[in-house]
């Protein structure tokens, strides 16, 4: 099954890109892997093809139509998409799926639903994490090159035009995914609907979180094994996995909604919030509900009811007379369980008179008496905190907070600086060792008597040499290129200001954190009510 996937970049660097499809990395932490000499490795096999600009140019170019039209300046726009075709690793043997064929069908592709772009179509055959499944990586500029005639796709008549960038809307992302599903159709290959909603919905950041839990797990219990502890645990699972998995045997245990509820509570510890006539799951380690359409479309309440009133189907022509089971009963609940909103928003703020404790004290008194408990220490400590500092008034409290957010702010303006400066860095090292790497090679040319012959044996090392050498020439002074080694010093200088102006800048977050808890205590202790409290009060409209 091919499958499409999306990612939104706002890196300037366009390079890193192109270094990730011609080079080997880590699929976990996304780094390069380097040889025992500290270069690049290329990767074993790849494809790779350039639309509208030469694969090894590709950073650039787009970096001279961004000037050209003055976008993709600022540090919070998107500068280029990588979509990912994925196909099933049957296809290689079913379909005789190959890497020049998978490339041909991601230009096509491309050419087809990116028109305009510059672009950069890179097959891999070596599959995520040695899976072996065949895949294209197409990177775009998010700015369009050239004026293209208006396709059905495009929403907005600025869409066809050169000098506007990209504008991915979910109408946009249906048809992408049609498009994909009619490739894999036409070519026989393995595929499913991807307009459906999954029943389980396992995004790319659970499937990774996953695979890193396990292998902490299996580290952990070699470890206890080596020891002569048997582990208890041998399998990882996410908090998601395990939503599902309790709502599976819950709901095959269960006629309706009360039932489900109960076991969910009594042997999983989950709550279930029905809100608006959705589920919601609240994990027993966490704060925050995942929705039933997060999990997938099996763990949403229409599925659930659906099946819960199949099964009530042969009792009622069993049991005649007896009370059906209908959408009512579930809003009889709704109205019974369901907690305001604005208790489960997740807030670092819990000090002292917490809203949502409130909520939960109303409704238990055991608990009621141990908030009340807790908030007098918070008190305790919020009073202990203004004798230590010295602040004599509200007013001194509420500058020295102004204060500590300012210089957070300067902080932060300066390890950014530093960041950028570094960045800087990275990149004349790595064009600097791709100069000296194909700097023999392009001697060789200059001294060959076929130039042009020479030119097509050798050409990505070539291509890598004129790109890094026209790339230093545009950032060095007086085009004198610097050495690799006063580079590397400049970076170490970097790494260590940078690393020092972390520390400072997290110590600076976290005083101003501790002076927003203690305002906020110490204005609910003085006023007995927050602006959040007062307005709690008024009519909350539906979210």
């Amino acid at each position: 099954m091919a499958i499409l996937k999306h990612i939104a970049i706002k890196n300037t660097d366009y390079g890193e890109a192109q270094r990730y499809l011609l080079f080997q990395h880590d699929e976990h932490t996304k780094k390069p892997i380097l040889d025992e000499n500290g270069e690049l490795i290329p990767r074993k096999e790849y494809y790779i093809d350039g639309i509208n600009c030469d694969p090894f140019s590709f950073d650039l170019e787009c970096k001279e139509l961004n000037a050209q039209y003055h976008k993709n300046q600022n540090f919070d726009e998107i500068k280029s998409h990588h979509y990912i075709l994925s196909f099933d690793p049957k296809d290689t043997e079913d379909h005789g799926l190959t890497g020049e064929k998978a490339q041909r069908l991601g230009l096509e592709y491309a050419q087809k639903n990116f028109p305009g772009h510059q672009a950069l179509v890179c097959t891999h055959t070596d599959g995520n994490n040695e899976s072996g499944n065949i895949h294209v990586h197409i990177v775009i500029n998010s700015l369009r090159k050239y004026d293209v005639e208006r396709q059905t796709f495009m929403e907005r008549p600025c869409d066809a035009r050169a000098g506007y960038k990209h504008h991915l809307t979910p109408t946009y992302l249906i048809y992408l995914k049609r498009s994909l599903m009619d490739i894999c159709h036409r070519e026989h290959l393995h595929q499913v609907d991807l307009l459906s909603p999954a029943e389980k919905k396992i995004t790319d950041r659970e499937y990774r979180a996953k695979h890193t839990g396990q292998k902490k797990l299996d580290a952990l219990n070699k470890e206890m094994l080596s020891k002569g502890i048997a582990p208890r645990k041998t399998v990882f699972q996410t908090q998601k996995e395990y939503l599902r998995t309790a709502i599976e045997y819950a709901a095959a245990s269960s006629c309706n909604i009360e039932e489900f509820q109960a076991t969910l509570l009594k042997n999983y510890q989950i709550t279930l919030k029905v809100s608006r006539g959705r589920f919601s799951y609240l994990h027993p380690e966490r704060s925050k509900f995942i929705t039933g359409r997060t999990l997938g479309s099996h763990y949403t309440e229409d599925y659930l009811l659906s099946i819960w009133e199949k099964r009530k189907e042969p009792q009622m022509q069993s049991h005649t007379g007896s009370e059906l089971f209908t959408t009512h009963s579930a809003s009889t609940v709704t109205e019974e369980k369901e907690t305001p909103d604005f208790c489960f928003i997740k807030s670092d703020l819990r000090l002292v008179i917490d809203l949502q404790q409130r909520v939960k004290a109303q409704n238990n008194p055991v608990y009621a008496r141990k908030v009340k408990l807790s908030n007098l220490q918070q008190m305790a400590k919020t009073i202990a905190y203004v004798q230590e500092r010295g602040y004599s008034t509200e007013k001194d409290l509420m500058t020295a907070l102004t204060t500590s957010q300012s210089e957070t702010a300067n902080c932060r303006k300066n390890l950014r600086s530093t960041q950028q400066e570094l960045k800087r860095i990275n990149e004349q090292i790595h064009y600097t060792g791709q100069y000296l790497a194909n700097k023999s090679v392009y001697r060789e040319f200059l001294h060959a008597k076929n130039k042009k012959q020479f030119r097509q044996e050798h050409l990505s090392e070539i291509t890598l040499y004129e790109t890094a050498r026209n790339f230093l020439k545009q950032h060095s002074e007086n085009e004198t290129l610097l050495s690799m080694k006063s580079l590397k010093s400049e970076k170490e200088k970097l790494l260590s200001i940078k690393n020092m102006q972390r520390q400072e800048y997290q110590k600076r977050k976290q005083y101003e954190k501790e002076l927003q808890t203690v305002c906020k205590n110490v204005e609910m202790i003085l006023h007995g009510k927050s602006d959040f409290e007062k307005n709690s009060e008024k009519d909350i409209p539906p979210r």
